[in-house]
């Protein structure tokens, strides 16, 4: 399901010219219609074979089951990086069972990569058992971040200047799920946000904590309908990062 839509969206991205942009409350906030259609079609496509479950998705909203089953649908994850021409984006859906995440797919269409995870069943990547970085010290990796100006800068620079401070370093790369995803594979040790949204962070969650991985408890405190903070990592460096981020 989550590949045929990656190569839909994939041919968006490659006649990115052509589509039609909309701009949300926040400026650096877009959606175009290849967002659109491809949350259309990830829905279409899982209502064939699980018809009782609902579904919540970033551009067409809530969709009751009559189940406990719910797909949290981020159709495009890095909308600004993908009308821009940059390889940063990707497809993420996660499958919710009650409160509890209990699956979840990241797919990037550009490398071919599809990261997954069951619950109490690892986590993988193209099929390959994958685990979070060996490390006890942020100096020994690469952390993600990411915000927006949902937040002010302030909520942010704390965590930025003790993570510095201490001798790690930072990239943002413009998708939660992708990085998120990095962290579950051992390319990044971490990943930090003061603020997301359950479509963008969910199936990146799972993916970490079945890589052997910490993970914030997002879901706490309307965080499915609100959003929260949410910060990731390889075990070893969770304590520090909590400090870090003011959370311990």
């Amino acid at each position: 399901m989550i590949k045929e839509a990656g190569k839909i969206a994939l041919d968006y991205f490659n006649r990115r010219d052509e589509l039609i942009i909309e701009t949300k409350t926040d400026p650096q906030d877009v959606v175009s219609i290849a967002d659109q259609n491809v949350e259309r079609i990830i829905r279409d496509l899982t209502r064939e074979k699980f018809p009782d479950d609902g579904y919540l998705g970033e551009e067409h909203g809530q969709e009751k089951g009559s189940n406990d089953y719910l797909w949290v649908i981020d159709p495009i994850d890095g909308t600004a990086c993908f009308l821009t021409g940059m390889y940063a984006w990707c497809i993420s859906v996660a499958l919710m069972k009650g409160d509890k995440i209990v699956a979840g797919f990241v797919y990037d269409p550009n490398t071919d990569e599809l990261f997954s995870a069951l619950t109490g069943n690892n986590a993988h990547l193209n099929g390959k058992k994958i685990e979070t970085q060996n490390v006890n010290s942020v100096t020994q990796g690469v952390m993600g971040l990411g915000t927006s100006h949902r937040i002010p800068p302030s909520q942010l620079l704390p965590f930025l200047d003790n993570l510095l401070s201490a001798g790690g370093m930072f990239i943002r790369n413009g998708s939660c799920a992708l990085m998120m995803s990095y962290v579950a594979s051992g390319r990044l040790i971490g990943y930090y946000e003061p603020h997301i949204n359950p479509w963008d962070c969910l199936a990146g969650i799972i993916l970490i904590e079945e890589a052997g991985g910490w993970s914030s408890p997002f879901l706490e405190n309307e965080g499915l309908t609100q959003g929260n903070p949410i910060l990731s990592s390889a075990s070893g460096v969770a304590n520090d990062l909590q400090k870090m981020a003011g959370l311990a």
